[in-house]
C-alpha cells in the first residue's frame, strides 16, 4: 500500500544578493529617517528639538542621541551645537516629508483592509522603510480605487 504523497509548502525563492543588499541599504536609512521624523515633529510641536527630548521619545540614551546626531550632521541632515536645539537642513526635512509620507500611505493601506488605525500605525512604522517605490504606487493607486485616505497625495 502506498502513501499519499506528502503535502509540501510551496518553497519561497532565495534572496538575491541584489534583494539582500537593498534591505541592508534600507535598514542603514532607518534611523536617520526616525530621527529627521521626528526632529520636524518636535519642532513642529514644541518649537526646538533636543537631545534630552528625543533621548526620551525614542527610549534611547542621551549618548547614543548625540551620536546618531554627529552622524546626521556629516550627511549634511540636520545642524547642531552643543547643549543647543537641533534643525533640519533643506536635505533632512525633505527626507523627513519624504519619510512622513511614506508612512503615511503604507498606514491608509493597511487600513483600507480593515486594519484598526492605530495598529495600522505601528506597522506601518517598521514597513515604511522597507517599500519600494513601485510597491508604494501600487498602494497609491489602490487607495485612489477604494477611496481611501491618501488619494490627494
Amino acid at each position: 500500500m502506498s502513501r499519499p504523497a506528502a503535502k509540501t509548502a510551496p518553497v519561497r525563492p532565495a534572496p538575491t544578493a541584489i534583494s539582500l543588499q537593498r534591505t541592508r541599504e534600507e535598514h542603514a536609512q532607518e534611523t536617520a529617517q526616525d530621527y529627521v521624523e521626528l526632529i520636524s515633529e518636535l519642532i513642529a510641536t514644541t518649537g526646538a528639538a533636543r537631545v534630552t527630548d528625543l533621548a526620551r521619545r525614542l527610549g534611547v540614551t542621551h549618548v547614543t542621541v548625540n551620536r546618531t546626531i554627529q552622524r546626521l550632521q556629516r550627511a549634511g541632515l540636520v545642524t547642531a551645537q552643543p547643549y543647543r536645539s537641533i534643525f533640519l537642513t533643506a536635505a533632512g526635512q525633505k527626507l523627513s516629508d519624504e519619510s512622513r509620507r511614506r508612512h503615511e500611505i503604507v498606514a491608509a493601506f493597511l487600513q483600507s483592509f480593515g486594519v484598526p488605525a492605530a495598529i495600522a500605525d505601528a506597522d506601518a512604522e517598521g514597513m515604511e522603510h522597507h517599500v519600494s517605490q513601485e510597491t508604494l504606487a501600487a498602494f497609491v493607486q489602490h487607495l485612489a480605487a477604494t477611496g481611501g485616505p491618501a488619494t490627494s497625495r
